[in-house]
């Protein structure tokens, strides 16, 4: 049976994005990449030992979170966060996080809504693992669950996952099978005309995102 073709997102949502990729995208990207993450740690550094400090209190257990993901064309690589999480959290299995979750570490909830758990992926970023900007890395678990809904959903794989991206921006925080969906047609969006420009705006619109009332 042929695959209903996935809807595209809203013109007017991704009219900031440039023409197909050139020739020179990847080195200028990787350039981008190395300038910004090297910046964002330096101006970010007291807000990395604040974060580091309170979750060594406030749990005793190891400061960050090291999880595999998946990568471009599917490789595997072990992705930072801040861990907002008990250490038992996932003794049942691995699942999307909900409102109010019991889980989450007493005054962790912050750096979970503000995004700030994920800025150890700077790191990442420096090593090449991952880019400022590009769809989500997800966990290869999770690919597993959605791919029978969604199934052209590992087409997000031809590009370097990044810490913010175009779905990120448009369709803001989502844990179902829907919200993967919609987040999906962003990002193939992004693929298909992504440019450095583009890149840079998708960061400068990032920034009023900052704090997400839905993230949990």
């Amino acid at each position: 049976m042929a695959k209903t073709p996935s809807p595209q997102p809203d013109n007017d949502r991704v009219a900031l994005l440039g023409g197909p990729p050139t020739a020179a995208y990847p080195l200028a990207k990787r350039a981008f990449d190395i300038a910004g993450s090297a910046l964002a740690i330096a101006l970010l550094s007291p807000v990395l030992a604040f974060c580091a400090a309170w979750i060594k209190l406030a749990d005793g257990g190891p400061v960050l979170y090291r999880q595999w993901r998946t990568g471009r064309d599917g490789w595997l690589f072990v992705i930072y966060k801040f861990r907002t999480m008990r250490l038992d959290a996932e003794k049942g299995g691995a699942r999307f996080a909900s409102a109010n979750d019991s889980r989450i570490i007493p005054g962790c909830a912050w750096m979970r809504r503000s995004h700030v758990d994920e800025l150890p992926q700077l790191f990442n970023i420096l090593k090449g693992e991952m880019s400022l900007v590009g769809p989500r890395p997800e966990r290869p678990e999770m690919i597993e669950q959605l791919r029978p809904d969604i199934p052209d959903f590992e087409a997000r794989l031809d590009a370097t996952p990044g810490l913010t991206g175009l779905a990120q921006v448009a369709a803001g925080y989502s844990n179902d099978t829907e919200g993967m969906r919609t987040k999906l047609r962003y990002d193939l969006a992004y693929l298909r005309r992504r440019s450095l420009l583009a890149d840079a705006h998708v960061v400068v619109k990032t920034v009023p995102k900052f704090w997400d009332h839905a993230a949990c």
